[in-house]
């Protein structure tokens, strides 16, 4: 349908993500989360891929739905945790099948791992059979790129990588990682400095390739403070003050919404290349997002 790289060049874009779902409530859930988001006319949405490929088949089918069916570019993430290359080189010839333009290639989360980011050469946990795929996103990019003509996106973190040795070999890696790939979704955030920052060094190196910044309308306060945790994201406290003398849920949802759409304005001012919106298969939250930005509603 069309290449992310060539959607960012024609302006700024808006995405969604989702993520798979496992049983049937969940999909009927997301069917309508679609159905309302997809008015918006979002460029593409993206859907994740669960640790160790357990969503596996959902995510193909899940994008093949976005595609088909609400007529928007949709994006398989990948993870090379647990897989083989046999196991990649089947996944990436099945989406090569399907018509699939863009990827985006993540390592994923080790099971219950407080390592550092492993070093360039390092090892990731063996998957089962005694072997593994790749220790690192850019590694499997690599072997994406190889096999497939497609755009390629990679995972960036302002704020640092959680897992990272230091702050001076998180930049090297963040920066060899993005300059083999085509454009970058970063982890949520909430505030524009750190990803103006994060762009600034990033240029600093000489590394161009596009960033698109994640944000997430923060709403549950425990479910924002258990992310921000394991992502090393700074949760300010004025907004988690804000969230927790709210009077209920429907005031919440405005403080988080206002949030996420003054922080979107910020990063647009900026001259971000869009905004990726987390929406957890939740519809509303996103969509007023989407409206106080101006995106349109059919």
């Amino acid at each position: 349908m069309a290449r992310i790289t060539q959607l960012l060049d024609a302006g700024p874009t808006l995405s969604f993500e989702f993520s798979a779902p496992r049983d049937a409530e969940g999909a009927e859930r997301l069917r309508r989360t679609l159905a309302r988001l997809s008015k918006h006319r979002p460029h593409f949405m993206s859907v994740t891929y669960g640790a160790g490929g357990t969503t596996r088949g959902p995510t193909r089918d899940w994008v093949q739905t976005i595609r088909d069916h609400f007529q928007v570019e949709a994006m398989p993430h990948l993870t090379c945790v647990a897989h083989t290359r046999d196991e990649i080189a089947a996944i990436i010839a099945d989406y090569r099948t399907d018509g699939v333009d863009n990827i985006l290639a993540l390592r994923g989360d080790l099971p219950q791992s407080t390592s550092p980011l492993p070093p360039s050469g390092g090892e990731l946990p063996q998957a089962e059979g005694g072997l593994h795929a790749f220790d690192t996103a850019a590694e499997l990019a690599d072997f994406i790129r190889e096999r497939a003509d497609w755009d390629i996106g990679v995972a960036a973190h302002p704020e640092g990588h959680p897992m990272a040795a230091s702050v001076e070999a998180d930049l090297t890696h963040q920066a060899a990682k993005l300059r083999r790939a085509d454009f970058a979704i970063t982890q949520f955030g909430f505030r524009a400095e750190y990803y103006e920052q994060f762009v600034n060094q990033l240029d600093a190196r000489g590394v161009e390739t596009p960033v698109i910044p994640g944000i997430m309308p923060p709403i549950n306060v425990a479910g924002i403070e258990r992310m921000s945790a394991l992502n090393a994201t700074d949760f300010p406290t004025e907004i988690r003050d804000r969230l927790e003398a709210a009077s209920g849920a429907a005031e919440r949802r405005e403080i988080g919404v206002e949030v996420a759409a003054n922080l979107g304005r910020e990063l647009l001012e900026l001259g971000a290349p869009g905004l990726h919106i987390y929406t957890m298969n939740f519809a509303r939250a996103a969509s007023e997002v989407a409206s106080a930005l101006g995106w349109p509603t059919d």
